[in-house]
Formats: structure tokens, sequence, C-alpha cells
């Protein structure tokens, strides 16, 4: 059934990487095909080992994946912002599973497409493939970064591996510097950190003017300072 609610204009207005590049006419016929969703908080929306049928638009609140591992302890893998998607398995040419999770952490609403109706669109318009398969090295660079991190020895080294994992993998260059959409938690959860010793990190980094750190995201300006000269 075709959306026509004040979702899909908001949706319309909506910076995505998934739907990058569409012409307006083919943004249209993507959102003629989804229905909508609204969600509240604390709710599980993708179950992990459930069928991928579904896949998922982000135009109000956020989310984040998680893993239950097999003795039951529940890991936080990647914040999910408007303009993003989940459930991307969706896509894929034969039915498989969703490897993870996916919970809701603040009211809003969603777009969603069946796999049937996702599937056709991309084979109908092929940017919306292509663009998907950006987002998925979107997120490989992140668990590049979180991975990397884990082996290096200090708080301080681990976080500005990530901060520098990030910036050349999906950083946007500005004026001044690297501009990096990121909060503190996604921060500390990828560099192994809590969020007291990330924030302390960098507002040590600040008063320095290696960043600029603002609500959800920072300005990495000299990224050759987080890494000193060892005497």
């Amino acid at each position: 059934m075709a959306s026509s609610s004040i979702i899909v204009s908001v949706a319309d207005q909506l910076v995505s990487p998934f739907l990058d590049g569409l012409t307006q006419a083919d943004r249209a016929t993507v959102f003629a095909a989804a229905s909508e969703r609204r969600v509240q908080s604390d709710s599980v929306i993708i179950t992990q080992g459930g069928e991928a049928d579904y896949l998922f638009l982000i135009v109000k609140g956020c989310a984040r994946y998680f893993y239950i591992t097999p003795d039951g302890k529940k890991i936080v893998l990647f914040w999910l912002m408007p303009g993003q998607i989940f459930g991307a398995a969706a896509l894929l040419p034969a039915p498989t599973e969703y490897l993870v999770g996916t919970e809701i952490l603040k009211d809003g609403c969603l777009l969603v497409w069946h796999r049937d109706r996702i599937r056709a669109l991309a084979l109908r318009i092929p940017r919306l493939l292509d663009n998907a398969l950006s987002v998925a090295s979107d997120y490989l660079t992140w668990y590049v970064a979180a991975h990397t991190s884990l082996v290096t020895h200090s708080a301080e080294q681990r976080v500005a591996q990530v901060l520098v994992t990030l910036a050349h993998g999906l950083g946007h260059k500005v004026s001044g510097g690297t501009r990096i959409e990121l909060t503190n938690e996604q921060l500390a959860n990828a560099a192994n950190v809590t969020p007291f010793t990330a924030s302390r990190i960098l507002s040590g980094w600040q008063r320095n003017g290696v960043l600029v750190k603002t609500r959800g995201q920072l300005l990495l300006r000299s990224p050759e300072q987080l890494f000193p000269a060892r005497p």
C-alpha cells in the first residue's frame, strides 16, 4: 500500500546513504512501496536468528545492533541514526536469517519494505543495491576500527585508533579538519572503554586543540597529535 503520511514527507527530506543519488521520481517509487511503522524506545524490531524478511529505514529516532552470545550475554555493536538502514540481509538473493538483533533506543518512526518488494526495487533501481553495498562497507570500516582498538595497549591509544580509522573511512572533509558523526557512547563502545573515559580523553584533546567535540559529532583537526612521538 502506498505511503502518504507525514512520515514520508519527513523521509523525503532525509539525507540517507541508502537513497543517495536517486532521482526524485525514484525516491517517490521507493517510498510508495514502503509501509510505515511508529516505534517506541526499548522495543526489539529485529530478533537475532529471525528470518530476514524486512528492510528498515530510520526516519526518526535511533536504534542499535546487539548480539546475544550462547551463554546469554548481550553485546552492543553499533548505533543507528536517522537516515540509516538495518535488516539489509533482506536484499540477499537467497532467504537467510538476521545475524544480529536491532532495538529501538528512542521513540521514532521507520519505513519498512518486505523482502520481495525491496528486491524488486533493487532490480528496477540498481543504485539502491550499490548504496546498500556502500553502507555495508561503512559498517566494515567501523568493525575494523573496533577490532583494531582491542589490540592496542592503552585506553588513549584505543580511542585514538578508532578516531583515525573512522576519519579515513566515514569522515567528511570540511574546513578545518575532518568531521565524524559520533557520540561518546559509540566511541567508548568501539574503543572498549567506558563513556566516562572516552569523555575524559576527548576533553584533554579538545583543550590541546586536537579536535572540537559537539553533541553527536566531532571535528578532528590534528590527527597526527593523537599519537605523540615517544621520547
